[in-house]
């Protein structure tokens, strides 16, 4: 596969898609913000199509008021909007329930992402997603969404292995089948399209069918995509970014991430049953960089909706 091959063609034009299946794969993406980042864009609906869902980072030391308010700007712009809910940053069942009130009564929220959250001590009584749901406070909420590594995880497997992290999974499965919230895994980025197709076979070879929304680091200087693997623990992939920066051509150029998508498109096309439905954004180089790649590639799906 043509790993490191994202330039586009020298003959494409800004705003047609590379291609029909890539069209096809990027249809309903979606993107994270934080509500710093959020802050510095004047109206998102100049950059993202109307609708799309965007989830809210919530990092370690955010006030929830700045996350409520960023919720409440984007659902008043038509966007689906799911903020995270870290386990390891909530204090207790008291806190969770105030979070989840907020949201829902201030910005209409009724979607989630349930996480660990990185952190390495829990501040609190939760810490892991499973937690969180066993709350019951989740009830009533429309969709569900979950963390997937395709890589791995250190922070749960320790010994590099998957064992805890298939066995989670097949909780979250057994409670996707008695809940009424559709449900899906949001993963970590990746670079690499082989160890994603591989781990997204491997689930459906264990019975875990919930759809799996691949995150992607859109485009970004080399050295800003290799801070941030590291960081987040990126696995056997980071030796895509790790081969380009051995070439001092390419160091100042943006690294995008048209052959990731172009080899997982036409897997898609030639797998219809395969697992992935959908791409989730983190916007590494900037939101408005990644909403224009987005829109050169994604054709109509793409448009913004002051621009549809």
């Amino acid at each position: 596969m043509a790993l490191l091959n994202f330039r586009r063609p020298a003959d494409a034009q800004p705003g047609a898609p590379v291609s029909p299946e890539v069209e096809a794969f990027l249809k309903g993406f979606s993107i994270e913000v934080m509500p710093r980042t959020a802050d510095k864009v004047e109206d998102f609906r100049d950059l993202l199509p109307d609708g799309t869902r965007v989830y809210i980072a919530h990092i370690e030391g955010t006030a929830i008021e700045d996350m409520v308010a960023t919720a409440r700007r984007l659902a008043k712009g038509g966007f689906q909007v799911m903020p995270h809910f870290p386990a390891r940053v909530i204090r207790d069942r008291a806190e969770l329930a105030d979070w989840i009130a907020r949201y829902r009564g201030e910005a209409g929220v009724e979607q989630a992402l349930l996480l660990g959250g990185g952190v390495a001590k829990p501040a609190g009584d939760f810490d892991n997603s499973m937690q969180l749901i066993e709350t019951g406070l989740f009830d009533g909420f429309t969709r569900l969404h979950i963390a997937g590594h395709p890589e791995g995880n250190r922070d749960i497997d320790l010994d590099g292995g998957d064992r805890n992290v298939m066995a989670a999974l097949r909780w979250k499965q057994a409670f996707a089948e008695r809940s009424d919230a559709r449900m899906a895994i949001a993963t970590q980025f990746a670079f690499d399209a082989a160890p994603v197709i591989a781990w997204a076979d491997r689930l459906a070879a264990e019975g875990i069918d919930l759809p799996i929304h691949i995150g992607v680091a859109g485009p970004a200087k080399l050295q800003t995509l290799i801070k941030f693997a590291i960081a987040c623990g990126v696995g056997p992939s980071l030796k895509v970014l790790q081969k380009r920066a051995k070439d001092v051509t390419k160091l100042l150029l943006p690294f995008e991430p048209d052959a990731f998508i172009a080899d997982l498109a036409a897997h898609k096309a030639r797998n219809p049953g395969f697992g992935i439905e959908a791409v989730h954004f983190f916007p590494l180089g900037g939101i408005k960089t990644n909403a224009t790649w987005t829109k050169d590639r994604a054709g109509a799906s793409g448009v913004p909706a002051n621009q549809a």
